[in-house]
């Protein structure tokens, strides 16, 4: 029985991060064999990367912790989730990255052939992903950029190209609440909110340097690369006062 396999057999532990309850993946493979099995099949259901960010906000809006409490999958996407996780059950847990899940689910789509729709980006930024992903031989069966007028058009044309895996580039709560809604229509499918992660992987957009992620250090490149984030960044200092009184 291979590691992944036997992960996937145990129990997955989850902590409460302020409202929000989060999934203790032992890593990201046992994720990635959770979304895809070898089977070929997939996880029926929607994921959610969580970030202190996202903490703060559904404390203080009760509409936007239901929609994240409405997604099947909270993953810790965010250093500041992950330290609180560690301290509470007493063991390493793995950052999970949500750009990097979503490269690794196509590579891993492509191998076992899961047909797979991507929505969202800006017209180009969707061609050139929707290109370099046949590239990768992903078995993609349809691309809409984010510009799409008609939603039920959008919906049907998923249901009738047979994806498994729907990934949707729109920024959240926006992304979340339409993958809601095509959910409701089109249930035996994998859907995974993606944010600005076609920019990054088509280059249009720099991630943080390797050493810097290595660090956990993405949100300074961040807020070195786009000042205008200052405001943002300032409020998660209510986050490490909570994490360092204990109150989170």
């Amino acid at each position: 029985m291979n590691h992944a396999v036997a992960a996937l057999q145990q129990p997955i532990a989850e902590v409460k991060v302020g409202p929000v309850q989060v999934s203790a993946f032992a890593d990201m493979q046992q994720l990635l064999a959770f979304i895809i099995r070898e089977d070929g099949s997939t996880y029926a259901g929607s994921a959610i990367a969580i970030n202190p960010e996202k903490v703060l906000t559904a404390m203080r809006n009760s509409e936007i912790e239901a929609v994240i409490s409405g997604a099947d999958i909270r993953y810790a996407d965010g250093i500041g989730v992950v330290k609180v996780m560690r301290r509470r059950l007493k063991k390493n847990v793995q950052r999970i990255p949500g750009c990097e899940l979503w490269q690794q689910l196509m590579l891993r789509a492509a191998a076992y052939k899961v047909p797979v729709f991507i929505v969202g980006a800006k017209p180009e930024v969707n061609q050139q992903t929707a290109d370099k992903l046949r590239a990768q031989q992903v078995n993609l069966v349809g691309a809409v950029d984010g510009y799409f007028k008609d939603e039920a058009a959008l919906i049907a044309q998923i249901k009738q190209s047979g994806a498994r895996f729907v990934s949707v580039a729109m920024g959240s709560p926006k992304q979340e609440l339409l993958i809601q809604r095509i959910r409701a229509q089109h249930p035996d499918c994998f859907y995974m909110g993606v944010g600005g992660t076609y920019d990054v992987f088509t280059g249009n957009v720099k991630r943080a340097p390797e050493l810097w992620c290595k660090l956990n250090l993405e949100w300074a490149y961040r807020l070195l690369s786009q000042p205008s984030r200052i405001g943002r960044q300032l409020g998660l200092l209510r986050y490490v006062w909570w994490y360092f009184t204990g109150k989170i």
